[in-house]
């Protein structure tokens, strides 16, 4: 019996280490999509783009999900029922916030397709 529990326990090591390097593996791609999305629209912005809003909204989005998957694995290692309750609280605010994204780039992509659909193209008849 003692060697089942020191396998479990050995077993039980190893995917800890495996999740919480996951997780900063994560949050650190997060991290850095979100601030070179940033950095681009900073650029698109000062060169007067109207494309901006939408670049920057796609990279905040793709930004979120990586960090909403290092809450989820963060899920895996979890000891307590106030653990889940924090995380879950920040997996319901980052999906919030990636659901509002999407829509932001839904409607920033219909307004570019209206734009381009009110520009006229010269007539192509010699």
């Amino acid at each position: 019996m003692d060697v089942v529990n020191t396998l479990i326990s050995f077993l039980e090591e190893i995917l800890n280490l495996i999740v919480n390097s996951a997780i900063l593996l994560f949050e650190y791609i997060g991290v850095g999509v979100i601030i070179l999305a940033g950095i681009h629209g900073l650029i698109d912005c000062v060169k007067q783009r109207p494309d901006t809003r939408l670049h920057l909204a796609k990279g905040l989005a793709l930004g979120l999900e990586f960090k909403m998957g290092s809450e989820i694995l963060r899920t895996v290692v979890l000891r307590s029922m106030d653990e889940l309750l924090i995380v879950a609280g920040i997996i319901a605010l980052r999906a919030a916030l990636t659901l509002l994204i999407h829509w932001e780039i839904k409607n920033e992509e219909q307004d570019s397709a209206q734009a381009m659909s009110k520009v006229k193209l010269p007539d192509e008849t010699n």
